[in-house]
């Protein structure tokens, strides 16, 4: 069994080369660093922030297919139903989720060792088919970033931790869902905008 902290950003919201920092598979030199001719890969857990690119943030701009995805109360309910469904279907146990007006967090206790690559696509896919029904398909044909972040809590402690962020330290939730009414020492929980 394993446990992750799994987070996307919706589409548009934060593209490569931002100026508050970016995760990107492609980055420029830093200051830093000899010039190699080369433009490396930068999307390992742990690695800083990229800072500002802002060559490469116009070309993600310009590449858009439609405008920025930014999610309102009911599409923040309609995610967490389809979350819980999609964790209930695939026997995974969910332990937090938040859904902000530009990401999501969720805290998925799995069984065996999948990849957790898919076990986000299965989030946002039928997040994705559930959000689509409701409100048809956005112009970009995407309400998400691709990839998102896969953080594996590798023991009770990050687990314990990666709760306590989902749950309790989110700037202006949607909504805001955890099993338990409440977690030892914070305040109540699983309540919309909590």
């Amino acid at each position: 069994m394993r446990f992750w902290l799994l987070t996307n950003t919706t589409y548009g919201t934060r593209l490569p080369g931002d100026a508050r920092g970016s995760v990107t598979s492609v980055r420029d030199l830093r200051a830093d660093e000899a010039p190699s001719g080369v433009r490396r890969e930068h999307d390992l857990p742990g690695e800083p922030c990229e800072e500002a690119i802002p060559g490469l943030y116009r070309s993600a701009l310009e590449r858009m297919t439609g405008p920025t995805i930014l999610l309102d109360l009911t599409h923040a309910e309609v995610l967490l139903a389809q979350f819980q469904e999609t964790a209930a279907y695939r026997q995974w146990v969910l332990h937090a989720v938040a859904i902000m007006v530009n990401h999501f967090h969720v805290v998925v206790q799995v069984p065996d060792d999948p990849d957790p690559r898919k076990i986000l696509a299965d989030f946002k896919a039928y997040g994705t088919r559930a959000l689509n029904r409701r409100y048809g398909t956005p112009p970009s044909e995407t309400w998400w970033t691709t990839n998102g972040s896969k953080r594996k809590l590798r023991d009770d402690e990050a687990l314990a931790a990666a709760t306590r962020y989902v749950l309790f330290k989110q700037p202006d939730p949607l909504v805001v869902w955890s099993p338990e009414s409440d977690v030892p020492g914070e305040p109540g929980a699983g309540e919309p905008g909590a």
